[in-house]
């Protein structure tokens, strides 16, 4: 593993999980098969044993599809046990046209992001092993993140954040209702318009909804929702699209991040 930070030990001593409490956390990116395979266990075990989601290439415990030839892998690891707790991957301009396209370009029409494509690093596939959802894991991808779009000298960030449907569609009507306070007051926003419409019309006003944390910290960042949510079935979710300018990125997360 290409080993890009780590985390003290002190940082994880109050964690409530016992496995990590002697140790650190080390972010990196996967150099081989044998990371790139632990990565793909990850997923399996949280989106399919987890959340139920079904993948058309999943084999043999992995979740492995097209796009993963051509990602940037980021990984945190227990340092102790070498164990990966959480990952994003990572797909940059020129590696998006070896692969034919974008991964969101299945799931949304593109063409609202004009000459901007040129200047995105699409980010996927994250999760974060159940116990290490405290917001460590998650804080140390970002910090990759971000040192790849600088590496790169990128300035924006996609992605599809994905909101569960098994509530009733109780979550994406409030991220729909976030969204469209998003899209009225951001008219110069890049317009992203979904292959396969998920219904927001349809989703219960009334029903009690909750933001997902991952999509919260997105917003707090500065990213923004750039139009209507897509149906995935294989997860079962609303995807709504995510575009993150690091130049406008709150200046808290770029002082965080050590970003210029």
């Amino acid at each position: 593993m290409f080993e890009l930070a780590r985390t003290p030990p002190a940082a994880v001593t109050n964690a409530i999980w016992p496995a990590a409490s002697a140790g650190g956390l080390v972010l990196g990116l996967a150099r081989n098969n044998e990371e790139l395979e632990a990565i793909q266990r990850l997923r399996y075990q949280v989106f399919t044993d987890e959340m139920n989601a079904v993948f058309p290439d999943t084999a043999d415990g992995l979740d492995v599809d097209h796009y993963d030839t051509w990602c940037e892998h980021l990984m945190v690891q227990e340092v102790d046990t070498g164990r990966v707790v959480g990952t994003y991957r990572l797909l940059t301009p020129a590696n998006a046209r070896n692969a034919g396209g974008y991964y969101a370009e299945s799931e949304f029409y593109l063409a609202g992001l004009g000459d901007l494509k040129q200047e995105i690093v699409e980010i996927g596939r994250s999760c974060t092993h159940p116990d290490y959802r405290n917001g460590a894991v998650i804080m140390l991808l970002w910090s990759g993140i971000a040192s790849v779009v600088q590496q790169l000298g990128l300035r924006y960030v996609l992605g599809c954040a994905s909101v569960s449907l098994r509530d009733d569609g109780a979550a994406a009507a409030e991220v729909w209702r976030r969204a469209r306070d998003i899209l009225a007051a951001s008219p110069d926003l890049p317009r992203l318009v979904p292959r396969h419409r998920y219904p927001v019309e349809r989703l219960d006003d009334v029903l009690p909804g909750r933001v997902p944390a991952l999509i919260k910290g997105y917003l707090k960042a500065g990213a923004q929702i750039c139009g209507e949510p897509a149906w995935d079935p294989d997860f079962n979710t609303a995807d709504f699209p995510v575009l993150l300018d690091a130049q406008r990125m709150d200046a808290r997360y770029r002082r965080h991040f050590g970003m210029r």
